[in-house]
């Protein structure tokens, strides 16, 4: 696999995990209380406060992954190939 297609894996993944960050987010926003009456009734005494500081959590732990592992990557080979 040359440069340029791992360049090019990386730049879609990156795309597409933002793609799922934002739907997640999104979802989360417009349909707030039906996901926390279903995980509440899988997970008893889970306050609201909790549900959304558990959902924050998971977001920034997901893009801090995407970052991490896809957009960092994609930037050093950018970088290194122009040499």
């Amino acid at each position: 696999m040359s440069r340029e297609d791992i360049q090019a894996v990386l730049g879609w993944c990156t795309v597409i995990n933002f793609g799922i960050m934002m739907l997640w987010f999104f979802g989360f926003l417009v349909a707030h209380d039906f996901i926390y009456q279903s995980h509440s009734s899988m997970f008893p005494g889970l306050s609201p406060e909790r549900f959304d500081e558990l959902h924050y959590q998971l977001i920034g732990f997901y893009k801090l992954s995407v970052f991490l592992l896809n957009l960092v990557p994609y930037i050093a080979l950018r970088i290194t190939g122009r040499s």
